[in-house]
């Protein structure tokens, strides 16, 4: 047989076979792309000889193409926290929105019951004013009487002297506090000049400049806590003792910090100090004693003005001034072995060294003797133990030491028999209230606990004082309700009225036992917060069962925090806020007013 007779002729194939297989090859194609959707149309074009290899060729295809898995997403987190930043400051607008409408929307007040009594408050500082905040004014015929009608949040009042804040952004109206007391309380701006123990009478003196026809009077009490607060000591420790003279020329020649106007007239002088050293023709050694500021105290009040006056020079003065850059000076001098005695040993030791290296000078054990219009003479403990005086030219003086008991409360004290040994304030008991009196409580720094004087425990004995006598006219509403239920006891006319009110009269004595459960104050300790200049700030928290000390820029940021959240209003932290804001973007301002 031949080879070529081997060979297998390929078929001719029909125009048809052709058509039928490119219409094949064409649903295969398809329904790769599109899946089962178009298998069924499909199928009917396909040769019933043929119709294995191509679903084998549609499951491979079909494999093939199928979709890969979508990749994870990316950036979750940073989606997640700008939805719940938006909405926490969605939130935030609306809270601010609200309180600044109720702010500014009080609601009716009613008059109290006459029969009620009359409760006198004197002062409107952190006790008063923490008294007033949760005092039910409905129980009692409440007047305030005060010297301001304002209250000073004054862990702040060292900022306002170089302008960092506005003095009015720290300052909450006490009529605005009054008005949004369900009952009407009525204010009067006077000082109290005498506490009349035994007639129960508070005599009052108008210190305005304008005055009516009635510039002294008389306010009757039944009631009356007394939170006036201290003066200012002189004698330079932080303690006062009524026996102790101060220290000559401390009032005719220094800067006090405790109130508003004091702040301002600091302004005023650092520059006027500033002004006239720059004046022609001044001396050398006169420029130097212009632009030394001295501060004396090492407490919270006196570190935080040095260091928000350093601030000053380093950020805006010498910016603005530049010729005083070689002779600004401030000096903290302190008559303990070191500053900030309430904080811990690491963070007086950090605060120290934070301010050696800010350049304000640390004079430790150096007591203050004399005061004179350009100097200072102090008392200085060297080394080896041996003293010696020194003179210390300054340009401005702030006096920052401690508290001395006003005149009021001296006189109260003698007039009580009880009050004979106190010499720092009215000793009062763990109610509060005077000892030798029944009707009189005090708190702050006029009174005398076992705590430091500080805005602290003023508030919370403030807060305190407003639960007593809360529960003091629920007691008294309770027994009323009592002797009333035991008078128609007796009237009943038949066993079960008789047994009805008793039953009640039992439900009233259960609750008077509960509503007499009061205990004596107790003063919790939240920490100690203090500003020591170059954005840095130290702490002092109380945090269960013991204490974070921690020091720095991270501090700074919660001390900021922490004074903003305890502003009294909505009002003062915008204002405040705004301020800090105002001054990062401008600085602060160098003008004399």
């Amino acid at each position: 047989m031949a080879v070529g007779s081997l060979l297998i002729r390929p078929k001719a194939v029909s125009p048809a076979t052709m058509q039928l297989a490119t219409l094949s090859r064409r649903s295969l194609s398809y329904s790769s792309r599109f899946g089962n959707g178009l298998r069924a149309a499909s199928s009917p074009l396909t040769v019933n000889s043929r119709r294995q290899p191509v679903q084998r060729s549609f499951r491979r295809s079909y494999t093939d193409s199928a979709p890969e898995p979508e990749p994870k997403k990316r950036f979750r987190f940073l989606r997640w926290a700008y939805r719940l930043t938006l909405l926490a400051g969605l939130g935030m607008t609306g809270w601010t929105a609200y309180s600044i409408y109720v702010l500014n929307n009080p609601e009716e007040q009613f008059q109290p019951d006459p029969d009620k009594k009359t409760l006198v408050i004197l002062g409107s500082g952190w006790g008063a004013v923490s008294l007033l905040k949760k005092l039910d004014t409905e129980n009692y015929n409440v007047i305030v009487i005060s010297p301001r009608n304002f209250f000073l949040f004054t862990p702040l009042l060292p900022s306002c002297t170089t302008g960092l804040i506005e003095h009015r952004s720290i300052m909450e109206p006490i009529r605005n506090i009054l008005r949004h007391k369900k009952g009407t309380v009525k204010y009067y701006e006077a000082e109290a000049t005498k506490i009349d123990y035994e007639k129960r009478v508070v005599h009052i003196s108008d210190g305005s400049e304008i005055t009516g026809d009635v510039s002294r009077t008389e306010v009757p009490f039944d009631m009356l806590v007394v939170a006036v607060g201290a003066e200012n000591a002189t004698f330079g420790t932080s303690v006062c003792s009524c026996s102790i003279p101060g220290i000559p020329g401390v009032k005719e020649h220094s800067c006090f910090l405790k109130e508003v106007g004091d702040a301002q007239k600091i302004r005023k002088r650092i520059m006027d100090c500033v002004e006239t050293a720059m004046f022609k023709d001044q001396t050398e050694d006169e420029v130097k004693r212009l632009l030394h500021m001295v501060v004396v105290g090492g407490g919270p009040t006196g570190v935080e003005f040095a260091g928000e006056l350093q601030d000053f020079f380093e950020e805006d003065l010498k910016k603005w001034i530049p010729e005083i850059q070689d002779n600004f000076h401030v000096t903290l001098v302190e008559a303990l072995p070191n500053v900030l005695p309430m904080f811990s040993k690491q963070l007086i030791d950090y605060t120290e060294s934070t301010l050696k290296e800010e350049k304000i000078t640390l004079r430790t054990k150096t007591m203050v003797k004399n005061v004179t219009d350009k100097y200072i003479e102090a008392e200085v403990t060297k080394p080896d133990g041996s003293k010696e005086i020194e003179k210390i030219p300054y340009g401005l003086l702030v006096w920052a030491t401690g508290n001395a008991v006003r005149p009021v409360v001296r006189d109260l004290m003698n007039q009580i028999p009880a009050q004979k040994n106190s010499r720092r304030g009215l000793a009062v008991n763990e109610y509060l209230v005077v000892n030798g009196t029944e009707n009189i409580w005090a708190l702050g720094d006029c009174s005398v606990t076992n705590y430091a004087p500080t805005a602290q425990v003023a508030s919370q004995e403030g807060a305190f004082l407003a639960r007593l006598f809360n529960t003091m006219a629920k007691t008294e509403e309770i027994e009323k309700e009592l002797s009333r239920l035991s008078a128609a006891q007796q009237a009943a006319k038949n066993e079960d009225e008789r047994n009805k009110i008793l039953e009640e009269i039992k439900e009233r004595q259960k609750q008077l036992r509960r509503t007499k459960q009061i205990g004596p104050f107790q003063y919790s300790h939240q920490g100690s917060l203090a500003y020591i200049g170059k954005e840095r700030a130290v702490a002092d928290i109380s945090w269960l069962s013991g204490n974070i000390a921690s020091g720095g820029t991270m501090t700074y940021l919660f001390w900021r925090s922490a004074y903003l959240s305890m502003c009294f209003s909505v009002r003062n932290r915008v204002l405040v806020a705004t301020d800090w804001i105002k001054a990062k973007i401008f600085g602060r301002d160098v003008s004399r007013e």
